[in-house]
């Protein structure tokens, strides 16, 4: 952190981040259930979703305690190798191959147009397309610095409107999931508030 990053900005952001992972933990143990997936691949799926986004910490002077819309192109290149740093991090720990790799390629779209590799289709593994889809809902539905969050239909209309980003039997799935009433409030916007002081920075 920037000693110019007032520390409520971080705070604000780390929240945002573990809040974030929270929700689509939620959504890809369901999704993974909807296409019967055993509870093992379910499991794992939500702890993919919980830490899929680890690789931020090593890029977060572009991230935190930034209140604007926009990324140079600069920052941009950087910010787009988390998910790689993110696989490079949890590989000294003891995670799956399959949770490891969903981390590595769940930017990847399934036209081919994602990063960090422009895998399409199958060569994707099943663990990124789910996480793909339940990121793009987490965060449209989410509040950001620079907007405000969309509500359920509009997210999945504009998700619609890119459906070429993901692999439609999980999109159906997904659809299927954060339709079931009773489920909804398994990724409802979380309240969790995180507390960092000067102390936990040294």
């Amino acid at each position: 952190m920037s000693e110019t990053t007032p520390l409520s900005f971080f705070e604000e952001d780390v929240t945002e981040e573990i809040n974030h992972g929270i929700r689509v933990s939620n959504l890809a143990y369901y999704v993974g259930k909807e296409l019967g997936l055993y509870e093992n691949q379910c499991y794992e799926l939500a702890v993919a979703g919980m830490v899929h986004d680890i690789g931020k910490l090593c890029v977060s002077g572009y991230l935190y305690g930034r209140h604007e819309d926009t990324l140079k192109i600069e920052e941009m290149k950087y910010v787009r190798m988390h998910p790689r740093l993110g696989y490079d991090l949890l590989m000294r720990y003891d995670f799956s191959d399959d949770v490891i790799e969903t981390i590595l390629y769940h930017h990847e779209n399934y036209d081919g147009s994602g990063y960090p590799e422009n895998l399409s289709g199958d060569q994707i593994p099943l663990g990124a397309r789910i996480l793909r889809v339940c990121d793009v809902y987490a965060a449209l539905t989410s509040d950001r610095p620079y907007r405000r969050a969309f509500d359920a239909d509009a997210a999945v209309e504009l998700m619609i409107d890119e459906v070429k980003n993901f692999d439609i039997k999980v999109f159906l799935a997904f659809q299927r999931v954060i339709h079931e009433e009773q489920l909804a409030d398994k990724w409802a916007i979380q309240r969790l508030k995180v507390r960092i002081t000067e102390e936990d920075m040294k």
